[in-house]
């Protein structure tokens, strides 16, 4: 029987001797057997662990557990090092990454990092940015009425500024009963579905690009907000022309409160981002940019969730209900209920209650 032929690290081949294979296997039983209990004690304190957490595990255990990991990292190093057998190598690699993940990984899972979102870490991540919020109101009231003032002085602004999606009837020199059909309710719920799909991807792509742009030091967001404030200023002029505003304002309330809450929040969290970035203070730009940029994901992953929830009122309650009232309700109620949430709900932190 002829000796296996192996390549080496140069690419050539060589005979390796039925006595060299003896040998090592004999190294990696020793290596194996000399350290297994170590591994065996580890790994069943990560199956407790898995299980049940730190409750299943005993202060000895609980004290041993971070040399046993760095004793089974060190034996994952060496058996690299001198190529001990597949298996064990690949037994090392999922024992090692059990432990890091016991011993560094969030302490979190998913519901849990849900529950602590909505029930405080929203809001205050919300309530921290407050400065740019004011801020990016003011941008947005601003916008609305440069939107005003363009087509009361040119009405060609009206067909620059209003996307051709909205100006199908809904144009300078409408009579008031076309516009008031525009603001009537649907006849059924046909292919409404589809959509508030369709307002959803364009309203949080509109909300995501705010909060992008906050790294050119936030002027772009201030611009994005301007322009968008603007198609609301020019759709405004355009039925109080008519005596409509209240009629529109009801129309535009359904969803509008929810929605311009979170585009208000987006544009807030890119400009405390280029804030952070322009004004560092003793850090540096990236770690400024770093720490916002936190806060400001936490804010943006809120923004998706009033996004979904502005495209179904928009679709569905803002196109079924009738009536200036009812409309101003369900509009007066979002704002109540986004406004509650943010500044009158204030939880305490779930570090401080533990």
């Amino acid at each position: 029987m002829k000796a296996p032929i192996l390549s080496n690290w140069f690419g050539k081949t060589q005979i390796e001797a039925p006595a060299d294979i003896e040998s090592a296997a004999l190294r990696s039983d020793r290596f194996r057997l000399e350290r297994e209990g170590d591994w065996r004690r580890l790994e069943d304190i990560l199956k407790r662990m898995e299980r049940g957490g730190l409750r299943r595990i005993s202060d000895e255990d609980l004290l041993a557990l971070p040399t046993l990991y760095r004793t089974a990292a060190s034996s994952l190093s060496v058996a690299r090092e001198t190529s001990l057998d597949a298996s064990t190598l690949r037994y090392l690699e999922s024992l090692v990454q059990r432990a890091w993940f016991q011993m560094y990984g969030p302490r979190q899972g998913l519901f849990g990092w849900l529950k602590s979102f909505l029930f405080g870490g929203w809001s205050r991540a919300v309530r921290g940015i407050w400065l740019e919020i004011c801020v990016a109101l003011f941008v947005m009231v601003a916008g609305t009425v440069v939107g005003w003032l363009l087509v009361v002085q040119d009405k060609e602004w009206y067909y620059r500024l209003v996307p051709g999606q909205f100006t199908d009837t809904r144009v300078p020199g409408a009579s008031r009963e076309v516009l008031m059909e525009s603001l009537a309710v649907e006849e059924g719920t046909g292919g409404l579905s589809v959509f508030a799909a369709s307002l959803f991807s364009n309203n949080a792509g509109v909300a995501i690009l705010a909060f992008a742009l906050g790294f050119a030091f936030g002027i772009p967001s201030m611009m994005l907000l301007v322009y968008n404030m603007a198609v609301l200023g020019a759709m405004m002029w355009l039925f109080a022309g008519q005596d409509l505003a209240v009629e529109f304002a009801a129309w535009l309330s359904v969803h509008g409160t929810t929605e311009l809450f979170a585009i208000l929040l987006s544009g807030a969290a890119g400009l405390h981002i280029g804030r952070s970035m322009a004004f560092p203070g003793n850090r540096s730009v990236l770690t400024a940019a770093a720490e916002s940029g936190r806060r400001g994901a936490v804010v943006m992953a809120g923004v998706v969730l009033m996004m979904v929830v502005a495209g179904l009122l928009e679709a569905f309650p803002r196109q079924l209900v009738g009536g200036v009232g009812n409309r101003f309700l369900i509009g007066g109620t979002m704002l109540a209920l986004w406004l509650a949430y943010f500044f009158a709900y204030q939880p305490k932190d779930l570090e401080d209650s533990a």
